[in-house]
């Protein structure tokens, strides 16, 4: 049941990046105001919950202002959809959400890592598996991290802006994906470890059957 210190590692940052990750799903700030402008109409948005103050469609078809918190999907935005679901916003949405369920399968597989035995047939099989589980996760997570980088504070977006930063709920999913990354690779490492142990005491022990069943041959052979 013991496990190496590069195993630990492996753990402790994947268990990590899950957090960092889900925090990040769940929380309001991948863009906010600088608070410059005295009435911003947009405050912050995450990837499911927008707040803006007194904000108007801007084609100016409906006479219509929103203020506070809401979910994305509520249905009064049907009036300013086109302007809060641009295509790149999707895209994040979706493959954040691919990272998401990715590291939740993968802390299954940590699980068994951490309760089975390095004897069980499965056991580098898991290993492989949890470390390509999150590797994707922090593949996904980044195509995600640089769609929302590159137009998140673009002119065609949210009002204001010049005056709109990326916040910490993005800082924390840069932070969640680099761990992924590192706990993907150092299980790979694990696993090939264990793999080359395994194969080396197949080796030795197909030897030492060798030698046994020809001593015994040559025992026959004297009588």
């Amino acid at each position: 049941m013991a496990k190496s210190r590069n195993g630990l590692t492996a753990v402790g940052l994947s268990v990590l990046g899950t957090f960092f990750v889900l925090l990040a799903f769940c929380t309001k700030n991948w863009l906010v105001t600088d608070g410059k402008l005295e009435h911003p109409k947009f405050e912050r948005i995450g990837l499911w919950v927008v707040c803006f103050k007194d904000f108007e469609d801007s084609h100016h078809w409906y006479d219509t202002k929103f203020g506070n918190c809401w979910w994305v999907f509520e249905e009064e935005y049907y009036i300013i959809y086109d302007v809060l679901f641009k295509g790149f916003y999707i895209a994040v949405q979706f493959w954040f959400s691919v990272c998401v369920l990715l590291t939740i399968c993968g802390l299954f597989y940590t699980t068994l890592y951490m309760y089975l035995n390095r004897s069980v047939e499965r056991y580098v099989h898991i290993l492989f598996t949890a470390g390509g589980i999150y590797l994707a996760a922090a593949i996904t997570s980044t195509i995600a991290l640089i769609l929302f980088g590159i137009n998140g504070d673009s002119r065609v977006w949210m009002p204001n802006w010049e005056h709109n930063d990326v916040g910490w709920s993005y800082g924390v999913a840069v932070a969640g994906t680099i761990s992924l990354y590192v706990s993907g690779i150092l299980y790979i490492i694990e696993g090939r470890v264990h793999k080359i142990k395994r194969e080396k005491m197949a080796s030795q022990r197909a030897h030492y059957d060798y030698d046994i069943e020809d001593h015994k041959q040559s025992s026959h052979t004297d009588i």
